[in-house]
């Protein structure tokens, strides 16, 4: 990690904001490849401080507190991972319409990396969006950035929503998850399996990561392995760990 991170003046939008009204933590689920059983990486997972769910917090953010909510998480997944010495990546999602200018809102991401002394290449920035009208300039544009300051980039929940392959054509992250309804009972499901094949060859062709999450079945794992995923996240692996590292379950012969 460079000695010193060049951070940006904020902008005016990202200053004039109140402080949230309420406190939340994380907990961590490990992200796994099973070539050599190796953890590539941590995601970073919204809960509140007496272990309730994402919901419970989610639910209480606003247009007015969307942006510092945003902010706070990235914050708080630096400041854990930090302190839970995570050797690997670390995966923080974000809110694209919280993000007013990318270059000069990622200033709190690179204060916290600096002050917790945390390597900023070992953060995934993770696309996530429960609302349907995204600007794809906008997204494009924080992609580009967050590429430009070295992490690398997710798009969550591929294949759901507006997560799909015209994304791709538009701009390419270092990575894409497969959504967990596509992975659902793939074993048994041969048009999931065609969908699924159809993803990984356009990956493949632009040079895309692959990562099936929600996996829970040694069936769904092989499946997928067969047709040459090899990053995972799902139960089958680990639950998340509530502001601690989970152990991971490995399954036989994985």
């Amino acid at each position: 990690m460079p000695t010193e991170i060049e951070i940006p003046k904020p902008c005016k939008a990202c200053q004039e904001n109140e402080p949230l009204p309420f406190d939340f933590t994380m907990a961590f689920q490990p992200i796994v490849d099973t070539r050599d059983n190796s953890v590539f990486a941590y995601e970073a997972l919204v809960r509140g401080t007496d272990g309730a769910g994402a919901w419970s917090i989610l639910s209480r953010v606003t247009e007015e507190n969307r942006y510092v909510f945003d902010q706070s998480c990235r914050v708080k997944a630096v400041e854990l991972a930090a302190r839970l010495k995570i050797p690997c990546f670390v995966s923080i999602n974000f809110l694209p319409n919280a993000v007013y200018k990318a270059a000069t809102c990622i200033r709190a991401t690179l204060e916290a990396a600096r002050r917790y002394n945390f390597p900023t290449d070992r953060l995934i920035f993770e696309i996530t969006e429960n609302e349907r009208l995204v600007d794809k300039e906008h997204l494009k544009s924080i992609i580009t950035e967050y590429k430009r300051q070295g992490f690398k980039t997710a798009i969550d929940d591929f294949g759901a929503g507006y997560s799909g392959l015209n994304l791709l054509a538009e701009f390419q992250p270092d990575i894409i998850k497969l959504d967990m309804e596509i992975v659902r009972d793939i074993d048994h499901d041969p048009v999931r399996q065609a969908i699924v094949r159809g993803i990984l060859g356009v990956c493949e062709a632009l040079s895309i990561d692959v990562i099936a999450e929600g996996v829970e079945s040694r069936e769904e794992l092989d499946i997928l392995r067969s047709m040459g995923v090899f990053l995972f996240q799902g139960y089958l692996f680990a639950k998340p760990g509530f502001e601690h590292l989970p152990e991971i379950n490995w399954p036989v012969d994985a």
